[in-house]
């Protein structure tokens, strides 16, 4: 076998030298750069120098410090606007709930005029949580009510062939925002009257959410029996709400610090009671007459 690399055209065996490489504009400054064998970066070397080049930076690592303080700080802020608003422990005691006093209560609720004593009991000058004292407001019942009213109503929908999801939610929507706007009511009557006492915007939440048992109780029967018997449910469960919410707000509420006020302020905390009273069937009736006909 013959040769020809190295040797000349007319066969001298003198070796060719090869050029040297010419030198490099710049400098190598990739650092962590891996070269691959035709002058390639290796697959993720630039990931791994920005990672690198981003961490080792002092000041890339301030701003990075300041921002974890930052929202540490607002995540600090965040909760106590919070708590500030709403107490958790005290929205704990209005679930503080077990199966008889639910049972109980909505006994109460149904036929309160065998109930004899309706002062809130407490121990050390802190009122005892419902599960111990059946006159203790709660929000279990009214929060459970008001869902079961609002699936009892897409059924009534159903059963007259006028259920679609905007009017149910608009009806779940009505029902909340009348709450709320009694709750308001009721706050800037106790502030008119002056009433001096514990009662705070859950108490009163949870007065005012006790009409979705009547609510309830009032479809069932009109669903069951027609008009006639939602009318006579309605008539019912509207008077006996009446009466429980003048003897708990009178008694348990409004009562003990009211004995020793002059008497226009007892007249409108009197007012003020027989109006909340007053105010339930209305919302009862505006609120379930269209889900039976």
């Amino acid at each position: 076998m013959a040769y020809h690399s190295g040797y000349g055209a007319h066969g001298s065996k003198h070796r060719t030298r090869a050029a040297p490489d010419p030198p490099p504009l710049f400098d190598d400054t990739s650092g962590g750069y891996s070269i691959q064998p035709g002058g390639y970066p290796a697959p993720g070397a630039d990931v791994a120098f920005n990672v690198n080049h981003l961490l080792g930076d002092p000041v890339a690592n301030v701003a990075m410090a300041y921002g974890s303080s930052i929202a540490s700080h607002g995540k600090d802020i965040v909760h106590k606007e919070l708590h500030r608003f709403v107490s958790v422990n005290k929205l704990k005691y209005f679930f503080a709930v077990d199966t008889a006093y639910v049972a109980k209560k909505l006994g109460l609720l149904v036929f309160p005029y065998t109930h004899q004593n309706w002062e809130v009991q407490y121990s050390r000058d802190v009122p005892l949580p419902p599960r111990q004292d059946l006159n203790a407001p709660d929000l279990y019942i009214p929060t459970m009510a008001f869902i079961t009213y609002v699936l009892l109503a897409g059924m009534a929908l159903g059963i007259q062939k006028r259920f679609s999801p905007e009017v149910l939610g608009l009806c779940a929507s009505t029902a909340l925002v009348w709450v709320v706007l009694e709750v308001l009511a009721l706050l800037l009557g106790v502030y008119l009257a002056t009433v001096r006492s514990d009662l705070s915007t859950f108490h009163l939440l949870a007065y005012s959410g006790y009409k979705y048992v009547g609510m309830i109780l009032s479809v069932l029967t009109g669903l069951l029996f027609g008009s006639d018997g939602y009318y006579v449910a309605l008539a019912w469960t509207s008077s006996a709400l009446m009466y429980f919410i003048v003897r708990s707000l009178r008694t348990a509420a409004l009562g003990p610090d009211s004995m020793g006020a002059p008497a226009p302020r007892q007249r409108l905390q009197l007012y003020l009671t027989l109006g909340a009273a007053a105010f339930q069937p209305l919302i009862i009736y505006w609120l379930t007459f269209h889900l039976v006909r």
